[in-house]
């Protein structure tokens, strides 16, 4: 039968650096599939901060961009107080991968059309609330956090429970940035992973994606596939 071996992981956290190294040398795969588009990738390992341009406004949306922006801009201010570059566990698991000579397969969802359907699903009810919580972060931190029952060690990838947690809150929340930012690109990277199995159906593949993105894959690709490992 099928093998898929899901690393989950935060793209902040010291513990995904070691979770990704441990998994590849352990389980040896054929296919890495990361949750990387090409450009993406393209800046990630040319040390890009974002290929995104003003002109890119015209089709990505205003909102799709700014919330690009501040996405990156709050990335990398995390980063900075843990001491990891944003991504740094998709670059190591790409540069392994390279290194066990194994495939590389990128499943995530063009982020031109991610940022794209943000700004035409994003509503201004969820706007305000947005930027709200965004002001209470910055000035709260981590009390805002612990009130919201989501304080968490960003030097750790959260656990089941936690991340369960923070999907709820998203989803209840911000519905428009659920859909758009969790559920389609769940879909999109199901249907690749699926795709990848049907052309090299004897092949290991391993997925290394975001924690909060390995429940929700598991679910659309079914039963008929096994799941041997999961980090996260």
């Amino acid at each position: 039968m099928a093998e898929i071996i899901f690393v989950g992981t935060s793209h902040i956290a010291e513990q995904s650096m070691q979770d990704v190294r441990n998994a590849i040398e352990e389980h040896k795969p054929d296919i890495v599939a990361v949750e990387l588009d090409s450009g993406r990738l393209y800046a990630l390992m040319h040390e890009e901060k974002s290929r995104l341009r003003i002109r890119d406004i015209a089709s990505v949306g205003l909102k799709g961009y700014l919330f690009a922006m501040l996405a990156r801009f709050v990335q990398q201010k995390l980063g900075n107080i843990v001491g990891i570059k944003p991504g740094s566990e998709m670059k190591l698991a790409v540069h392994l991968a390279q290194k066990n000579k194994a495939k590389i397969a990128l499943i995530d969802q063009d982020i031109r059309i991610t940022l794209r359907r943000f700004s035409q699903t994003f509503t201004w009810g969820e706007r305000f609330r947005f930027f709200g919580d965004i002001l209470k972060g910055l000035f709260s931190g981590k009390r805002f956090a612990r009130e919201l029952g989501l304080d968490f060690d960003l030097n750790k990838v959260p656990g089941p429970v936690l991340v369960t947690a923070m999907i709820k809150f998203i989803r209840q929340r911000y519905p428009s940035i659920y859909k758009v930012l969790i559920e389609e690109r769940n879909i999109f990277m199901a249907q690749q992973l699926n795709g990848l199995k049907e052309k090299f159906p004897d092949s290991k593949i391993m997925a290394v994606v975001g924690a909060g993105h390995v429940e929700g894959i598991k679910q659309l690709i079914g039963p008929e596939y096994s799941f041997s490992f999961s980090v996260g």
